[in-house]
């Protein structure tokens, strides 16, 4: 009996595996194509799309600061949007059932001036799957010094 349930578990562990990965294949990229719409937002001065994209009860860590979602707006509406550029590294997405993990890093160019600046950020942001849509939760990052 136990060789035949041991046979059946052997049997059945690929197939399960299998979809869980392509259960989590379809969440991994609609996040990541989130994510870009987000650096896309952004960089254009989009508070419609970030409206979107953002829970209202956001916690986000912007420069070592708790921002509030409509502080975060108003930022990137009064942004000068040929300021910045923001291009966005490899990032993994890891699925949890309705939650969402990101980590990644991303290079942030700023012109002030005339003068031109490279920044290298790491972060984590934390997804929802809330009314049928994924929605941002929790953001931090921080500048990786080299």
């Amino acid at each position: 009996m136990k060789a035949i349930l041991s046979l059946i578990f052997l049997c059945c562990s690929p197939t399960i595996l299998l979809r869980a990965q392509q259960t989590d294949a379809a969440p991994s990229g609609a996040i990541r194509a989130l994510e870009h719409e987000w650096v896309e937002a952004q960089s254009h001065n989009d508070n419609r799309a970030l409206d979107l994209i953002l829970d209202n009860a956001v916690v986000y860590v912007e420069y070592g600061q708790l921002v509030s979602k409509a502080d975060y707006l108003l930022r990137i509406k009064h942004q000068d949007p040929s300021t910045d550029e923001i291009v966005m590294e490899p990032i993994n997405v890891r699925v949890f059932g309705s939650t969402a993990i990101v980590t990644g890093s991303y290079r942030e160019t700023q012109r002030r001036a005339g003068m031109r600046s490279l920044t290298r950020w790491r972060f984590v942001d934390t997804w929802a799957y809330k009314k049928h849509s994924w929605v941002l939760i929790a953001a931090g990052s921080a500048t990786i010094r080299d």
